[in-house]
């Protein structure tokens, strides 16, 4: 509303000083004189200077061409008498005189009308081509007084408007500011007490929305008459102004008493009509920030609230699908569990009833192996899937050939291969074999891809198993990829293949047993190797997997001589502390049907009297289990190992136990013991480790 007012009120000024409207501008041509029309003729383009922050009256619009009613009027002054004009903006702040000669400009704008104007050196000023009023802007409820020591901001374009201000107001401040934006500004937030400025100046910029606490307050006596002033050489003198600058005056003038007053009441309308500021969002943000902030505040806690619902009952399905894991996980476990203990438990019954039948007895007794034999990979694939998951498994690097590592595999597979009718190839090529690795988990990833290679292939199938390297400075990629022209997987399967308990449906009504674990522990493994465990298959075709690792380079080891080989065929005495009567009894029938001489203790306090009871260098090595009443393993270990004695350091001790996991080898080796074994004891694994001497540092 307040705008409209402004508007009218510069229409009603514009009547006051030109009268009435016209119906159409004045197009009578102007009279000149010959000297004129040569001055027109030698000077076919003037370079106009104009100020470019007077919105409506100069400014510089979108497209970056000047406009403005200052514009509107010297375009009719270029139809009036044949000058032309070009425009060029000028910067902020004074302009001084030498920058105007030395940029070249003939003309400048916007220039007050005052006496201070007319005497001044370098300029010739033309008569009045606007006439308005100068108005006070200052805050909401501002008693104003002329003879108050108001502080004034006045930009530092307008410096003939502050030596007015300083001779008419001598109580005023003055402080000066970079543009008229930064006047209004510092009047707004209070920085300064008021400023003063043209009055159509003033209409647009308080029709902006972040100005609605500001006031108009008339001024008396400070008319602001705008004319134009021609650049002259003066010489050095003060009266000597280029007689080509006035006749340039001369020609202005006659052209702005052609255009009249009425005319430039039109093209003031005009200007305040076409240049009125426009509402934007940022005005519409500003005037009602405080519900826009509301808004937004209660916006940001309704998207909170819906992200807390959303993530609780995220919550509630992942516990859902936990609980669903959970009972897949335990019905699964039950099954594979179940299955070959049902079959031990016949077995058992069975061997009971044909003791005196040895050719059955020793068939059941290989098949109760053999199940024994599954039962303790299901353990250990549960265990290893618990470590993976949890980020605890630790590979153990020693130096390795892989050649030595596939042969190795290999031999293990062939008879069941055989059995099968299946034709196994091995194509290696291995130019830097020697690595650091840990073969036990490189041999369970190659034998779980053979296993199911072995599983899913018919009878006369084919299963190739091909070995690549690649080296890379100090390191060595190994590529093995074991192919299969078996029944092949679906692309749907394909998909969750490496995820736990994963198997095809069609596979486990065929009767392949197996826990759906193998596949995401060999994955795991890869990548906890820097690799990785792909797969490609077509249903009906077969699959390949590929399986690739990084490991740093190795030396070749030594070959063993025959002096160690000697060595190692001198058994030593073993002291075994077992506080399981029935696995003591095993431990000690294993060891001395292969020669050993054994001594067992119930405890740890038994077996630490056996070794300080004996003479130094009785026993050699010591089976050592964790777990014992009165004394356990760790505490024995460094009981012993405290010992003034030459045997207490040199005696080898493992750890038997059924403890898996990482921290507890740690914990055995911390209080002294050499090596660890894991039960159940792979006899093969106890004695090749029992023949071994103990290395010295």
């Amino acid at each position: 509303m307040r705008r409209w007012i402004y508007l009218w009120l510069a229409v009603g000024i514009a009547l006051l000083t030109g009268s009435a409207l016209p119906a159409a501008a004045a197009d009578s041509p102007i009279s000149l004189t010959a000297e004129e029309k040569a001055y027109i003729a030698e000077h076919p383009t003037l370079k106009v200077g104009f100020v470019q922050d007077r919105i409506p009256v100069s400014f510089t619009d979108e497209n970056e061409e000047f406009a403005g009613i200052s514009r509107y009027i010297l375009d009719r002054i270029s139809e009036l008498s044949g000058l032309t004009f070009e425009y060029a903006p000028l910067p902020a702040g004074d302009v001084t005189y030498d920058y105007l000669t030395s940029s070249g400009y003939d003309l400048v704008t916007s220039v007050e009308y005052n006496e201070e104007n007319k005497k001044a050196n370098g300029i010739l000023i033309s008569e009045p081509y606007l006439s308005s009023r100068k108005v006070i802007v200052a805050k909401e409820g501002m008693q104003f007084s002329y003879s108050g020591n108001w502080s004034v901001a006045v930009s530092t374009g307008s410096q003939t408007l502050r030596k007015v201000l300083a001779r008419t107001f001598p109580s005023f401040q003055l402080k000066d500011y970079d543009s008229i934006s930064d006047c209004f500004d510092a009047v707004n937030i209070g920085e300064a007490d008021l400023m003063i400025q043209n009055q159509f100046v003033v209409e647009y910029w308080l029709s902006k929305p972040r100005y609605e606490k500001l006031q108009v307050i008339p001024v008396m006596g400070l008319d602001d008459q705008l004319c134009f002033s021609a650049v002259v050489d003066y010489g050095g003198t003060e009266s000597m102004p280029q007689e080509e600058g006035a006749v340039l005056i001369s020609i202005l003038d006659k052209a702005i008493a052609c255009v009249g007053e009425e005319e430039q009441g039109s093209y003031v309308i005009q200007g305040v009509m076409e240049n009125q500021y426009e509402y934007k969002l940022e005005d519409f943000l500003n005037r009602y920030r405080y519900a826009v902030g509301i808004f937004i505040v209660s916006f940001l806690l309704i998207v909170f609230l819906v992200c807390l619902l959303m993530r609780q009952r995220l919550r509630a399905a992942q516990s859902q699908a936990d609980a669903r894991a959970k009972g897949q996980f335990l019905s699964t476990m039950s099954h594979e569990i179940r299955t070959p203990l049902n079959g031990l438990i016949g077995l058992n019954h069975l061997m009971t009833q044909k003791l005196d039948n040895r050719e059955k007895l020793s068939e059941y007794l290989t098949q109760s192996s053999e199940t024994a034999k599954y039962l303790l990979s299901l353990i250990n694939d549960i265990l290893d899937s618990s470590k993976l998951e949890a980020q605890s498994m630790a590979l153990e690097l020693h130096p390795i050939d892989m050649a030595f590592v596939i042969e190795t595999v290999s031999s293990i597979e062939a008879t069941a291969m055989a059995e099968k009718n299946l034709h196994y190839t091995v194509q290696a090529d291995l130019p830097c074999p020697y690595m650091m690795g840990d073969a036990v988990r490189i041999q369970q990833v190659l034998l779980n891809l053979l296993d199911n290679a072995r599983k899913f292939t018919p009878a006369g199938g084919t299963i190739t198993l091909n070995a690549s390297q690649t080296e890379k400075q100090d390191k060595v990629l190994t590529t093995v990829t074991v192919t299969d022209t078996g029944r092949g997987m679906s692309e749907a399967f394909q998909k969750q293949l490496f995820q736990v308990f994963s198997q095809e449906a069609d596979t486990v009504s065929k009767g392949n047993q197996g826990t759906g674990l193998g596949l995401s522990i060999s994955r795991r493994l890869a990548r906890l190797m820097d690799g990785d465990l792909t797969c490609v298959s077509r249903k009906g075709e077969g699959s390949t997997f590929t399986f690739t690792f990084t490991a740093d380079l190795a030396q070749k080891p030594v070959q063993e001589t025959a002096e160690a080989a000697a060595e190692e065929e001198s058994l030593p005495r073993v002291l075994v502390a077992e506080d399981n009567e029935l696995n003591g009894e095993i431990i000690q029938e294993l060891l001395v049907g292969e020669g050993f001489q054994v001594t067992l203790a119930e405890n740890g306090k038994k077996a630490l009297r056996a070794f300080i009871e004996s003479t130094p260098g009785t026993y050699g090595v010591i089976l050592m289990d964790l777990r014992m009443p009165e004394m356990d393993g760790f505490e024995t270990t460094r009981a012993i190992r405290a010992l003034n004695r030459p045997d207490a350091a040199t005696v080898r001790i493992f750890a038997c136990t059924a403890n898996s996991f990482t921290e507890d080898r740690d914990k055995a080796l911390e209080s002294g013991m050499d090596d660890f074994i894991m039960k159940p004891i792979d006899i093969n694994t106890l004695l090749r480790k029992l023949k071994q001497k103990k290395e010295m540092p």
